[in-house]
């Protein structure tokens, strides 16, 4: 007799889902192949990707609190202490979920781009210098140690179940798996209200113009309300991964690297208030003013140019590192927020 597999619902389904990401993903990308021809698709950076969801299986299958393993008992300790109660047998508490879903989501993957303790996990997901299927699920390992739970806790406070919050991120972060493409052209009216391939295109993007830009996960709504929608230009090339192009194919290079180069500033840091900036003023920011951050790239292009738009080139990305930093930098510096 076979042994039985002891897998609860949850972990049936992921694993479901997974494999079907995989198997979408290697259909484009040999569809890519043949239309484009064998050089459009970059299979190496899709088996990186691969072996990087095989480190983040093995992270998450360590025992709960091992890996700072906090949301859920932060979450339900939270939910003790809620203010309202929100029915979720209604229809108006799953609309109301997702509202607050997508609110709270908005301002976890602003600050993945605007604070670098956060970028450190989230530039993971930027690293690809193509944008197809495979850069959905590049992501880090490190997501408990940088602490994004702490955002979804306001929705436990304000009434939502663990379980539902749970459920409805899931829904958000399923749904932005279709958009990694740039095989779907502009949707029409969608555009600047839903999530589209062309938005999040943009997101993708290292041209200066489109940095820190569409943050929303399925909508576009808070995008437009807190001024960082910004619409794909027709005829502007888009260069995408990070501004300083990953040229490595090693997993774990790309997972640690950054966080490697943070706790390399923290500790030459001269001052508190110095290690405190490199930890979480925004990716580039440096103590002398002369780092690269998203307004200092625009201003050097403007000097440069007269326009702030483009691609930086490589000239100017290293001319403002230090000899030691080359390596580690290369993923210190970011993309498209």
């Amino acid at each position: 007799m076979l042994p039985s597999l002891d897998l609860d619902p949850v972990k049936t389904m992921m694993l479901i889902l997974g494999g079907s990401a995989v198997a979408i993903t290697a259909l484009e990308g040999v569809l890519i192949a043949r239309n484009r021809g064998p050089e459009a698709y970059d299979w190496k950076a899709f088996w990186t990707t691969i072996r990087i969801n095989m480190w983040r299986a093995l992270v998450e299958a360590i025992p709960m609190g091992a890996v700072i393993g906090v949301a859920l008992p932060f979450g339900a300790w939270v939910y003790e202490h809620r203010l309202f109660t929100v029915p979720m047998d209604t229809w108006w508490g799953w609309v109301a979920m997702f509202f607050c879903t997508e609110f709270f989501y908005y301002w976890l993957h602003r600050t993945g781009h605007r604070v670098r303790w956060y970028w450190a996990s989230h530039s993971i997901h930027h690293s690809g210098n193509q944008y197809n299927l495979s850069a959905a699920f590049r992501q880090s390992v490190t997501g408990k140690i940088s602490g994004g739970f702490i955002f979804f806790a306001p929705q436990c406070f304000f009434g939502f179940s663990p379980n539902a919050v749970l459920i409805s991120y899931g829904v958000n972060l399923a749904y932005q798996f279709w958009i990694h493409t740039d095989l779907i052209d502009k949707m029409g009216w969608m555009e600047g209200w839903l999530n589209t391939p062309s938005a999040h295109r943009v997101h993708h993007a290292a041209n200066v113009e489109y940095l820190d830009a569409n943050y929303g996960g399925t909508i576009m709504i808070f995008d437009r309300l807190f001024g960082t929608y910004v619409p794909e230009k027709q005829g502007v090339p888009i260069r995408y991964g990070l501004v300083k192009q990953v040229t490595t194919n090693s997993a774990l290079k790309i997972l640690f690297s950054e966080w490697i180069a943070i706790f390399r500033d923290v500790f030459r840091a001269r001052r508190l208030r110095d290690a405190l900036g490199y930890m979480f003023m925004p990716p580039g920011w440096a103590p002398d003013g002369q780092g690269l951050t998203t307004a200092d790239l625009r201003r050097e292009m403007a000097a440069r140019t007269g326009s702030p738009t483009g691609v930086p080139p490589d000239e100017l990305l290293d001319r403002h590192r230090r000899p030691h930093d080359a390596e580690a930098d290369d993923l210190a510096l970011k993309t498209a927020p």
